[in-house]
């Protein structure tokens, strides 16, 4: 079945208190109007929450509760009482932490209804109904006095309002209106303060996520257009499990440098501002990345620190806390620059209310350059805004694009007309490698469109190819000056695409095509498989799986709240995951479970697929991944997922610049369902539904 999210929603309409959305289908291509509750994007936000992945942080809850206890006794040796603003309140968790540490009473704010209204329940069962007021509002919106939300401004203020980047909820207007607005003139804060440390690297593979690299074909050299070789990039950050990085894929440029921290027991500013640092480079190389994490100090002395710093930080026998909740940053500097050992350089991190960017330059010119560079960077070339960063590696992939290479040799010869279906791919160029004698591109957004026609132009072919901002179903003969399509090349890839058969789009479009194609055409790739891997995930499993008893709380009504949201439709749906961050190991043997077939067109009757996989290695049985294999010609493929299991343990190596499928069982979901034995096998049944291009999947693992 198609993940929901994934779909573009165009516009709504309620009738009898029932919601029918317009959505563009990332498979068919088609808007399909869908009848959903009108609850459903309540169910579609708990049920893709990270509120289980936060509770499951023991690292996290335990330090939270240490600092808290200690706040409230502060607060009491000073003979005041303790009221505690507890921002962002979730579960209402730390709310009943400050409670039961002796606080007087809380205001636990939660802006998301549905939050709001589980933290309610969850208080009562807990016993703290009449200690603790929950506030389902803006903390902006609270208002104090006699009538007011809140009775009395607090003198503690507890929050969990950051983000991998630490601002990029908005924790810093929060905080700056609360202290204005909502808190005693003197206040103790938990966290007490947040450090951003950084450290810059030289890194091909990091970088390949930004910048197009020159790519050397038989009779040409793709360069990028200078406006993309000098572009600042995407603003967005890029958050990364680090840990997962081998330390083979970094040079370390400087050690971690303390850029900026924020005082939250003192008035918090969001106003822009920069922090330059001044230092000196370890090694020779090249800066082109900046890493960065943070830590918060739950006490003013820092005795009590969370970290987010990536496990090879650690020393060798100390293992990393998991979560899923708080990664690491990996930022883009403007444009990469050699650097020298002991080199004197500054390092300026910008800041402003919601984002953090960074600019190296030389110490004399960094307090005239942070003015300059004030402004947050931009997509200027129109490149970061088409490809996200897994695209940019992907078309980067040296390997890959060879085997592109030598799959187009054997598919297209010099009277080939060759029309390409994929967003923003090199493959047109390819096929001018090759030597096609009329080559077309079909790009689904002018962006794209504008993209491509400026790469064509920067490589002097743009008469060679012509670049039809057209779906394929509105290709007429006029646009492909009467000639027939000999060649239907594809990678497939489009922008629309979340989990891997969503780029089944390109045998629709291959469809819809088939008054354009001469009768002895030739398509590339052949054909598509759909393979699946029983998987026991060494972490990944958490963000599913219900807390019960938290710290001593329980918080089993959430864990009821977000099961009922995921049965809504979720719970039958696989989910995309980046599983080269995520280690597990495989239980069974890769399985091919469909083949659709491009050479000829979307059948008109469903496919179904059942059977059962056995599962060959001991293991706690978490779920099913699910990815596409392509086979361009008969003896050449490429993968959107396994790339290699280990045979001795089973750890998996998965294609780092796609999402896989993944399908939690039942098991995860609600851990009582879970047999005392371990499973032998899985059974599985799928259909995939041409008209809608779905696919309805069961999995169910067998003792």
């Amino acid at each position: 079945m198609v993940h929901t999210s994934a779909w573009l929603p165009l516009r709504y309409i309620f009738i009898d208190m029932k919601v029918f959305c317009s959505r563009v289908n990332p498979t068919t291509g088609a808007v399909d109007w869908v009848e959903e509750d009108e609850h459903y994007d309540y169910h579609q936000e708990i049920a893709r929450s990270s509120y289980a992945d936060m509770l499951h942080d023991k690292d996290r809850n335990q330090k939270y509760y240490q600092g808290i206890r200690l706040a409230v006794q502060r607060v009491k040796e000073r003979g005041e009482e303790a009221i505690v603003l507890d921002i962002g309140t979730g579960t209402g968790l730390l709310s009943m932490m400050a409670l039961t540490a002796g606080a007087d009473f809380c205001y636990a704010i939660e802006v998301f209804k549905p939050m709001a209204e589980a933290a309610v329940r969850i208080v009562q069962t807990n016993g703290f109904r009449d200690k603790i007021k929950v506030i389902n509002k803006h903390s902006t919106e609270v208002t104090v006095g006699p009538d007011g939300d809140m009775k009395h401004k607090a003198n503690i203020l507890i929050t969990e309002l950051f983000d991998t980047e630490l601002i990029g909820e908005g924790a810093l207007p929060s905080y700056e209106h609360a202290q204005h607005n909502l808190m005693q003139d003197h206040w103790e804060a938990v966290p007490h303060r947040a450090t951003v440390y950084a450290q810059l690297v030289e890194s091909r593979r990091l970088w390949s996520w930004n910048k197009l690299f020159p790519l050397k074909l038989d009779s040409m050299e793709i360069r990028p257009p200078p406006e993309m070789e000098n572009c600042p990039g995407a603003p967005s950050v890029c958050d990364v499990q680090l840990s997962q990085l081998s330390l083979n894929d970094f040079t370390k440029l400087t050690d971690s440098l303390r850029v900026f921290w924020v005082d939250f027991s003192q008035q918090v500013s969001s106003s822009t501002v920069s922090h330059p640092v001044h230092f000196a480079p370890i090694a020779d190389g090249t800066a082109q990345v900046v890493l960065s994490w943070w830590d918060i100090d739950m006490d003013p002395e820092g005795t009590i620190t969370c970290t987010m710093k990536p496990s090879w930080t650690y020393p060798a026998t100390q293992p990393a806390p998991w979560r899923d909740h708080w990664m690491q940053c990996v930022y883009f500097l403007p444009e990469e620059r050699p650097v020298t050992q002991h080199e004197k350089l500054c390092l300026t991190a910008h800041q402003d209310d919601y984002c953090v960017w960074y600019t190296l330059t030389k110490p004399s010119s960094a307090v005239e350059h942070s003015q300059l560079s004030i402004e947050r960077p931009a997509c200027s070339c129109g490149a970061h805004i088409t490809w996200n960063r897994s695209r940019f590696g992907e078309l980067n992939d040296r390997q890959r694009m060879g085997l592109y290479m030598q799959a187009l040799r054997q598919v297209l010869t010099p009277s080939s007309v060759c029309l390409c279906v994929s967003d923003g791919s090199l493959l047109p160029f390819l096929a001018h490698s090759v030597g096609a004698a009329q080559i077309y591109t079909l790009e689904s957004s002018s962006m794209s469109q504008h993209l491509m026609e400026k790469l064509f132009q920067a490589n002097q072919i743009e008469n060679k190819i012509g670049v039809l901002r057209k779906s394929a179903d509105s290709l007429t003969a006029a646009d492909l000056q009467d000639r027939k399509i000999s060649a239907l090349i594809g990678e497939p890839f489009f922008t629309t695409s979340l989990l891997p058969w969503h780029n089944l789009y390109f045998w629709y479009s291959r469809t819809a095509l088939s008054d354009n194609l001469t009768k002895d055409f030739t398509v590339f790739p052949l054909h598509a498989s759909l393979y699946v891997l029983a998987v026991e995930f060494k972490d990944l499993w958490r963000i599913r799986s219900p807390c019960g008893i938290c710290e001593g709380f329980d918080v089993s009504i959430m864990d009821d709240m977000i099961k009922n949201s995921l049965n809504f439709r979720e719970s039958q749906e696989a989910e995309p995951h980046p599983l080269w961050e995520y280690p597990c190991r495989a239980l069974s043997e890769p399985t091919k479970l469909m083949t659709f077939d491009f050479r000829e067109p979307v059948p008109a009757d469903e496919m179904r697929s059942e059977g059962s996989l056995n599962l060959v290695r001991p293991g706690e049985s978490h779920g099913m991944v699910l990815w596409m294999e392509y086979q361009l010609t008969e003896d050449i493929s490429v993968s959107t997922g396994l790339l290699q299991v280990s045979e001795e343990r089973g750890n998996c190596l998965w294609y780092p610049h796609s999402k896989q499928g993944v399908y939690f069982f039942s098991s995860v979901l609600d851990p009582t369902l879970a047999s005392t034995q371990s499973f032998a096998s899985v059974t599985y049944l799928l259909t995939f539904n041409p008209k809608l291009g779905e696919i309805r999947m069961n999995f169910t693992p067998i003792s």
